[in-house]
C-alpha cells in the first residue's frame, strides 16, 4: 500500500515542501525511516535526529521547519504528534476491510444480549444475558461482557478485556469472609478504548461508570463503583481501587494507584508510579514517588525520611530556645 504525499496533505492539511507525487509506502521513526516513509518531529528533544534522518519525508513544526527544509521534504503542520495520529488513521482507513461474519462463529451470545448489527464481536468472545454491544463497536479475541453490562458506540476492546466480573467485596464473619453480592453493573460510553487484559469490576449496588472518549492501557484494574470521566487516560497497569471517583481529560500514569473512596477533579495529571492517598480537588500535576537509588543510599535516606517529623520537632524547640534568648536580656 502506498499514497501519495500531495494526497496525505490534501486530506488532513499542513503545508507540504518537496515533491506531491512522492510514493509514501510506510510510516515510521525518525531514526529508523527510510526514502519512501514518512516520520515525524514532535519533540524539540529529538531534532539532532532529524539532520541525519533518511525519511522521504518529515512532519515537523514550524520551529523544526528551516532544519527540515535543510534536509529535505517535509509536511508543517500546527500540531505535528497529532497530524501524525491523523496519518496512521488515514493509513489505517486504505486497508481492506475486515470480510467475514460481524459475530465470529467461535463467540458465545447469550439470546438476551442486544448487539447493534454494525458490531464486530472476534474469536472466543462471551457476552452474557443481558449485555448490550453498540453500534460499529469492536470486540477483539477472548473479550467477556459479563451480564447486564453495556458498551456503547464505536468502541474498541482488545483481548482478553472482562468488563462486569464481580467486585472485590467481602465481609468478615468470625474469621472468615461472607461474599457481598455485586448487583450492579457496568455502563461504558462511546468511543472507549479499552486495553488487553484490562479488567473493570461491576458496581456492588450501583454500576461502575466509563464515560465516553476514555482511554485506558493494557493491564488495568478498575474496582468496583468507579466512576471515570469523560476523556481521561490511564497507562498500563494502573489500580483504581473501589468506589474511586475520577474527573474528566485527567491522566494516569503508569504503574500508578488511586486509593478507594478518593475523589480527583477534572484535569488532574497523576505522574507514573504515584500513590494517590488523598482527594485531589485542584487541576494540576501531582507526583508522590521515592527516586530510584542505589540500594545501600536509598536505605539511608529511607531511614532519614522515616525520622523527618522528630527531626522537625527538635529543629522547633531549638528555635523556641533561640528565640527566648534572643528576648532575654543582656546580663551585666
Amino acid at each position: 500500500m502506498a499514497l501519495r504525499l500531495g494526497a496525505i496533505v490534501e486530506a488532513l492539511g499542513g503545508v507540504l515542501h518537496g515533491d506531491a507525487e512522492l510514493s509514501i509506502d510506510g510510516i515510521a521513526p525518525l531514526e529508523s525511516a527510510g526514502p519512501s516513509q514518512l516520520a515525524f518531529l514532535s519533540n524539540p528533544k529529538y531534532q539532532q535526529q532529524l539532520a541525519y534522518s533518511q525519511a522521504g519525508c518529515v512532519i515537523v513544526g514550524a520551529a523544526q521547519a528551516d532544519m527540515a527544509l535543510a534536509r529535505g521534504a517535509c509536511i508543517v503542520a500546527d500540531a505535528p504528534y497529532l497530524y501524525f495520529a491523523k496519518v496512521t488513521q488515514l493509513w489505517k482507513r486504505q486497508r481492506p476491510v475486515p470480510t467475514g461474519p460481524a459475530v465470529h462463529p467461535s463467540a458465545v451470545i447469550d439470546p438476551s444480549a442486544q448487539i447493534d448489527p454494525s458490531a464486530r464481536i472476534g474469536p472466543l468472545c462471551v457476552v452474557e444475558r443481558g449485555a448490550r454491544i453498540g453500534a460499529d463497536t469492536v470486540l477483539k479475541s477472548r473479550v467477556t461482557v459479563g451480564e447486564d453490562c453495556s458498551i456503547g458506540a464505536r468502541c474498541l476492546l482488545h483481548a482478553g478485556v472482562v468488563i462486569g466480573a464481580d467486585g472485590f467485596g467481602f465481609a468478615p464473619n468470625a474469621g472468615a469472609w461472607e461474599k457481598i453480592e455485586q448487583l450492579g453493573a457496568v455502563r461504558i460510553g462511546n468511543d472507549v478504548e479499552i486495553g488487553a487484559n484490562t479488567c473493570i469490576d461491576r458496581g456492588a449496588l450501583l454500576d461502575t461508570v466509563i464515560s465516553d472518549g476514555v482511554k485506558l492501557d493494557n493491564l488495568i484494574q478498575i474496582g468496583h463503583n468507579v466512576f471515570v470521566g469523560a476523556h481521561t487516560a490511564m497507562a498500563g497497569c494502573v489500580g483504581v481501587a473501589g468506589s474511586a471517583h475520577i474527573g474528566a481529560h485527567c491522566t494516569v500514569g503508569g504503574g500508578a494507584i488511586v486509593l478507594g473512596h478518593l475523589t480527583l477533579a477534572d484535569h488532574v495529571n497523576i505522574s507514573a508510579g504515584t500513590v494517590a492517598t488523598r482527594s485531589i480537588s485542584q487541576p494540576g500535576h501531582y507526583t508522590g514517588m521515592f527516586p530510584i537509588d542505589d540500594n545501600a543510599k536509598w536505605e539511608k535516606n529511607a531511614a532519614s525520611l522515616k525520622q523527618l517529623h522528630s527531626l522537625r520537632d527538635r529543629l522547633k524547640a531549638v528555635e523556641k530556645t533561640l528565640e527566648q534568648l534572643q528576648q532575654s536580656p543582656e546580663k551585666p
